[in-house]
């Protein structure tokens, strides 16, 4: 009996230890209690923060007492990785019942959508929250964005398994590491994740916002995540006026495009190597998709019955031209970055029949691998890509041609493309699942439902379900949705483990 539940007294041991660091995080948003005098507001942000804390403490080292050390193979490394990440949205939701009285289900959803980067919000009226509970949010998406693991074993947690829980997040980093050496991998990692932030934070500061909005802005940005600190997103910066929004814009869309290239791109950049940026077919497909995208939705806005621009020699024709590429191109790399923000909602009339359409593509292909982006990855839609061209030649081929394929002169191994296959599969039914249940249990229609599902799964945020209609769904649906981004956010197969009684058996 010990031999066959070593596996679940291992998962629980372990994900104790990651609750213990989550504890000590939650400590951190009590800065803005004095310097953003909320003391004087009557907010229980205090109480908020240090019950939760003390919660998120006590659990891990009681799951750390109660439960024994076990080996950490694949299957309990993704285990680890699934209950972690459902446990720490559990937990984290805590400063959102007790600091604004949320229901608890719709603080769990809120959680979810931060620690996986999806950038959907329940809330509105965030101007008005308290600032702790802000950068809470931005705290959340920061820390989801390169991994919750990846941030434990960067702070020097060691002796568990660490090789193997990295690997359970290496959608994330690529198998290729910059330097020898795990530890030193995650770290150099975490420096590039930290620097590319504090770039942003003070890029947006110049241009002109405010130093809480850059801060949070600058974590969501890079763990393209999306959270804003407004019910209007990145347009309030237009709307509010007394700010260069445009060329807060035009730093975002920097900050998205940095997080949502492979961070082993960025560190070969870093020692000397430019060419990275659009060397390699992932990186080639990358600028390629961006680029094709940008086109097609301001030819479906052009074509679809909008006023053009005007007579080509006129100041107003450059000046139109510009608003609208830099619309387009926004919420591109918002959607194939999986960050999420927006100037305008996807659902709006501005873009087109095919732009809709576009934006579901790039919501599934997502951002590059070892990036903090969601999405099925361009460099698995590449090898896809390769597999279809193989069987064609196949067709064409004498009986017994070679027919490998190779990618950056390197040959993908049988193994590789039937796990990316299979990947491939269950995602796409992951998606028509939920949007099967987002149909049956909600009011909104078949394009709106699957819409919602390949947000959620892919990590984005928008969707055609207006935004403002997000709190008032089915609490069926929102589970549903829930298990969608922390599915999406682990692609699929430890979600999918995680439901197998003989993987805790072992």
């Amino acid at each position: 009996m010990r031999k066959r539940f070593e596996t679940a007294h291992a998962v629980f041991h372990y994900t104790g230890s990651i609750f213990i660091v989550l504890g000590a995080v939650m400590l951190i948003p009590l800065v803005c209690v004095p310097l953003c005098g909320e003391y004087r507001s009557g907010h229980p942000t205090v109480l908020a923060f240090a019950i939760s804390a003390a919660l998120s403490l006590v659990i891990g080292a009681a799951m750390r007492m109660l439960f024994r050390e076990g080996p950490i193979r694949t299957v309990q490394a993704m285990l680890i990785c699934c209950v972690g990440w459902i446990g720490c949205s559990a937990l984290g939701a805590f400063p959102y019942v007790i600091g604004l009285g949320t229901g608890y289900l719709d603080a769990l959803f809120e959680t979810a959508c931060g620690f996986t980067t999806t950038g959907m919000t329940i809330f509105t009226g965030l101007a008005h929250f308290p600032k702790s509970i802000l950068l809470w949010r931005a705290m959340t998406q920061w820390f989801g964005g390169i991994g919750i693991l990846a941030f434990v074993l960067a702070i020097g947690v060691r002796g568990m398994g660490a090789h193997t829980l990295f690997g359970a997040e290496s959608h994330k980093v690529e198998t290729t590491r910059p330097v020898p050496g795990l530890f030193n991998t995650v770290r150099i990692l975490w420096v590039i994740y930290t620097g590319f932030t504090g770039a942003v934070f003070v890029a947006l500061m110049l241009a002109g916002m405010g130093t809480f909005d850059a801060v949070c802005h600058g974590m969501t940005t890079l763990a393209t995540g999306g959270f804003s600190n407004y019910d209007a997103n990145i347009d309030y910066f237009r709307i509010a006026g007394g700010y260069r929004h445009v060329l807060i814009e035009y730093i975002i869309i920097a900050g998205m495009l940095a997080g949502g290239i492979s961070f082993i791109v960025h560190y070969r950049v870093l020692t000397g190597k430019p060419r990275r940026l659009w060397a390699g077919v992932e990186m080639r497909w990358f600028w390629g998709i961006i680029a094709g995208s940008c086109l097609i939705i301001l030819a479906g806005h052009y074509i679809g019955g909008d006023t053009p621009p005007g007579p080509p020699f006129s100041a107003p024709f450059w000046t139109r031209v510009e608003s609208d590429a830099r619309t387009a191109l926004f919420q591109t790399v918002a959607l194939v970055t999986s960050t999420g923000y927006h100037t305008r909602e996807i659902s709006s009339s501005w873009f087109g029949p095919a732009a809709r359409q576009v934006f579901l593509l790039l919501m599934f292909i997502g951002g590059c691998a070892g990036s903090t982006s969601g999405g099925f990855k361009v460099f698995r839609v590449v090898l896809l890509e390769r597999v279809i061209r193989r069987e064609i030649f196949r067709l064409r081929a004498p009986i017994g041609a070679v027919t490998r394929i190779v990618i950056d002169g390197e040959m993908i191994s049988v193994d590789e493309v039937q796990r990316v296959t299979g990947l491939f599969f269950a995602w796409i039914a992951f998606i028509a699942a939920g949007g099967i249940a987002t149909a049956l249990f909600s009011r909104h229609g078949a394009y709106e439902s699957i819409s919602g599902m390949f947000s959620v799964v892919n990590n984005i945020g928008p969707s055609y379900i207006p935004m403002g209609d997000i709190p008032s769904l089915p609490p069926l649906v929102k589970i549903v949705w829930i298990f969608g981004m922390i599915a999406g956010r682990l692609e699929i197969l430890p979600a999918l483990l995680l439901l197998s009684p003989r993987a805790w058996r072992n």
